[in-house]
C-alpha cells in the first residue's frame, strides 16, 4: 500500500479508507481516482457494512485541493477536474452505506468537500475547517457552495465562502457542521465506536433514510412524503423489517443480515 495515495484495510465490518498523500493530503486526479476505486472494493464486499475516511500522519486530514492540477490548464481541462470530483463526492453522499470522516488538522477547501459529501463528520479537538478559495481569486468547485448551504444555512455559508475564514473544530460544531468533537487521542476509538454502531444496522433501511434525506432538501413536502411511502412499503418487505419486529416483540437484540 505503500506507493498508493488511498488505503483501504477491512476491520470487521468497517471499511477503512486512509488517504496517504504527505505531507497534507492534497486532494489531485489520483486521490480521486483511487478513492473512487476504493469504493467500488466496498460495494463488491459484501461484509463490509460501514464506511470511515480517515488520513494518516498527523499533520491534516486534506488541507485542500492540490492547485497545481489548476495551473496553467485550458478551460476543458479543468472542467474534467471538476467533474471527477464532484462525480465523487456524489457518489459519496448517495453512498447505500454510511459514510464517516474522522477528521485532524486542516480540512480546507476540497478537503472540507470531501468531509461535507460524508454522512458523519467527527471532529479531533485539532481540526480546521475552511473554503480559502476566494483568497485565491477562485470558488469551490466541488460542491462547496451547495452542501455547506445545505448544511449550515444560507448565512453562515456566505460568511465562510467569502472571507475564506477558517473554523476551529468548536465552532464547526456550534454551526452544525462537525457531528462531534473528541480529543485527538480518542478519535481513532470513538470515530469506530459510532462506525461499529451503525454497522449493526439493517443496511436496506438505513440507505432509504440517506436517500430520502437527501431528497427532503432538493425536493417539495409532497413528493418527499410519497417517495417516503414508496421507500417504506419496499423495506417493509425486507428480511431485515422481518427480523427487527420479530426481535422487538420477542425482546432481544435483531440480528440483521445486511445486504
Amino acid at each position: 500500500m505503500a506507493d498508493r495515495s488511498v488505503w483501504l484495510e477491512a476491520e470487521g465490518p468497517l471499511a477503512i479508507l486512509t488517504l496517504h498523500r504527505p505531507p497534507v493530503n492534497a486532494l489531485d486526479t489520483t486521490v480521486l481516482q483511487e478513492l473512487d476505486a476504493a469504493l467500488d472494493q466496498v460495494e463488491a464486499e459484501t461484509s463490509l457494512r460501514t464506511v470511515v475516511i480517515t488520513a494518516a500522519g498527523s499533520s491534516a486530514f486534506a488541507a485542500g485541493a492540490d492547485v497545481r492540477m489548476f495551473a496553467r490548464r485550458a478551460p476543458e481541462q479543468v472542467r474534467e477536474v471538476l467533474a471527477l470530483g464532484q462525480a465523487l463526492f456524489d457518489r459519496l453522499e448517495t453512498f447505500p452505506l454510511p459514510v464517516m470522516a474522522a477528521i485532524h488538522g486542516p480540512c480546507l477547501g476540497g478537503g472540507m468537500e470531501l468531509a461535507m459529501s460524508c454522512d458523519f463528520r467527527i471532529a479531533a479537538r485539532s481540526a480546521r475547517f475552511g473554503q480559502p478559495e476566494v483568497r485565491l481569486g477562485l470558488i469551490p468547485g466541488w460542491g462547496g457552495t451547495q452542501r455547506l448551504t445545505r448544511i449550515v444555512g444560507k448565512t453562515r455559508a456566505l460568511e465562510l465562502l467569502l472571507t475564506g475564514d477558517s473554523l476551529s473544530a468548536e465552532d464547526a460544531w456550534r454551526i452544525g457542521l462537525v457531528t462531534q468533537v473528541v480529543a485527538d487521542e480518542e478519535l481513532p476509538q470513538r470515530s469506530r465506536e459510532l462506525a461499529l454502531r451503525l454497522a449493526e444496522g439493517p443496511v436496506g433501511a438505513m440507505a432509504a433514510v440517506k436517500r430520502l434525506v437527501r431528497q427532503a432538501s432538493e425536493a417539495g413536502l409532497t413528493a418527499g412524503l410519497a417517495a417516503e411511502q414508496q421507500a417504506f412499503l419496499e423495506i417493509f418487505q425486507t428480511p431485515d423489517a422481518a427480523e427487527g419486529v420479530r426481535a422487538f416483540l420477542e425482546r432481544r437484540r435483531p440480528q440483521f443480515s445486511g445486504r
